[in-house]
């Protein structure tokens, strides 16, 4: 690829808040509401009311020059399970939320039903008159300048030109005609969220980390959100902690993906013989139940994939001198089911004088990070 500039988010400053109430991991925001009437041959959409309090709330102005005082950005969060949509404030409130589910497996244009089906949403909120400008954060790895994305946990997207399909979109009937359209992958983005008021806060050397349904990161480095030239600095999900290990779809062998994400940790636990619940869907969740019972099969494999996250995190921190790694996702809500054997290995994999002093703790900025991170870039933050 020849030579393009620097991307205009390549060190986008954030200002941390004052220490103020943090949401945590577990908070809940699936409440739904009954689809709109007229819409039955449409996947179901699930609309959900913002939380009361929303931790991002700040009168503090931005960074960047400040958007009127009544303005909203639209964000959308696109993942390997979900995809998800919020009007926002210039605060970090989400003023509505709604999601539907990732057709993963599907071709391109399934899933950009999807996302069109979330703008959809948004665009017939009452607030929507007053959005001035799009972000959207998308699993990666992404290329911010040319505007594609192309998700290792779905294979339909493969330099999907996202940003100008959205754009198609919103040209659309009107109504969002001429809006800016910003793209950001969703490490970099659940790393804004944290650094602007989660557990990266008043950090300025930290990585953040998601274990989900697949594992990403984003950096902050020197008190700035780094993202790299395309977008895609801090994704450490594909990693290889295992030189000889199996392949992955992004083409390595070995990804800490493969050893730690939730699908992983469930295909382990399946191949060595263990027997989930009868009835039960199978999930990490079932897993780490297991696990908390003592089945030792369960606990192998949360073991397994605690050593791959110990094995990155302690080559990150080699490479660019960490003061904190943030993790957070489905797999972090275990608990101390992973992050005390993370802890633990680290003690083997992170040895030098300048990493030994480093601290693994959970995310805070909670389940709806993704779409604040999304949003601080449509607003320019």
């Amino acid at each position: 690829m020849s030579p393009t500039p620097a991307s205009e988010y390549q060190h986008m400053p954030l200002t941390p808040r004052p220490a103020t109430a943090t949401a945590t991991a577990s908070e809940d925001h699936s409440a739904s509401r009954p689809p709109t009437a007229g819409r039955a041959a449409a996947p179901p959409v699930t609309i959900l009311e913002p939380h009361p309090a929303s931790p991002f709330a700040t009168t503090e102005p931005h960074s960047a020059p400040p958007a009127p005082a009544d303005a909203v950005v639209a964000a959308i969060d696109i993942g390997g399970t979900k995809i998800a949509g919020a009007l926002v404030d210039t605060g970090g409130s989400l003023v509505t939320r709604v999601q539907v589910p990732t057709p993963a497996t599907e071709g391109a244009d399934a899933l950009m039903r999807q996302v069109g089906l979330v703008l959809a949403e948004l665009r017939a909120h009452p607030d929507w008159a007053r959005v001035h400008a799009l972000g959207v954060g998308c699993a990666g790895p992404v290329d911010t300048v040319a505007g594609t994305v192309s998700p290792v946990n779905i294979p339909g997207w493969r330099a999907f030109p996202l940003v100008d399909r959205l754009r198609d979109l919103l040209r659309t009937d009107g109504g969002g005609q001429g809006l800016a359209v910003r793209l950001i992958g969703d490490g970099p983005a659940i790393a804004a969220a944290e650094f602007w008021n989660g557990a990266a806060r008043g950090r300025t050397h930290a990585l953040c980390m998601v274990v989900s349904t697949g594992v990403g990161g984003g950096l902050v480095l020197d008190g700035k959100l780094y993202t790299g030239r395309s977008g895609n600095a801090g994704h450490i999900g594909h990693l290889s902690v295992d030189l000889d290990g199996e392949p992955c779809p992004c083409g390595g062998r070995g990804c800490v993906e493969r050893l730690a994400s939730g699908p992983s940790i469930v295909r382990y636990a399946l191949a060595r013989g263990w027997n989930p619940p009868a009835g039960e869907d199978v999930t990490a969740r079932t897993v780490a139940d297991a696990a908390r019972r003592g089945e030792p099969v369960p606990l192998a494999a949360f073991a397994r994939a605690a050593r791959a996250v110990a094995a990155s995190v302690a080559a990150t921190a080699a490479l660019v001198e960490l003061e904190v790694v943030v993790i957070g996702g489905g797999v972090a809500a275990s608990g101390d089911l992973l992050f005390e054997p993370v802890r633990a290995e680290l003690k083997r994999y992170a040895t030098l004088s300048f990493t030994r002093e480093l601290r693994v703790v959970p995310a805070q900025a909670g389940t709806d990070a993704g779409l604040v991170g999304a949003a601080a870039v449509a607003f320019g933050i």
